[in-house]
């Protein structure tokens, strides 16, 4: 049984790795995930405070 853990990405990133760690973690497309915290960010404010807090709390994959 694999040991599943939420790590950012250090391939597969644009400015942290965050997306792209979700998105190895929950099995989904990190360009989906960039496009959720783009539209939260617009319309909730709450995408650029949600993502800040996940960069400092996420650590990188080994």
């Amino acid at each position: 049984m694999e040991d599943k853990q939420l790590r950012r990405s250090k391939t597969d990133k644009m400015i942290a790795g965050i997306c792209g760690g979700l998105g190895k973690y929950f099995g989904l497309d990190p360009t989906i995930l960039r496009l959720v915290f783009v539209l939260l960010m617009i319309f909730a404010g709450t995408g650029l405070l949600a993502y800040l807090i996940m960069w400092l709390v996420i650590p990188y994959e080994k």
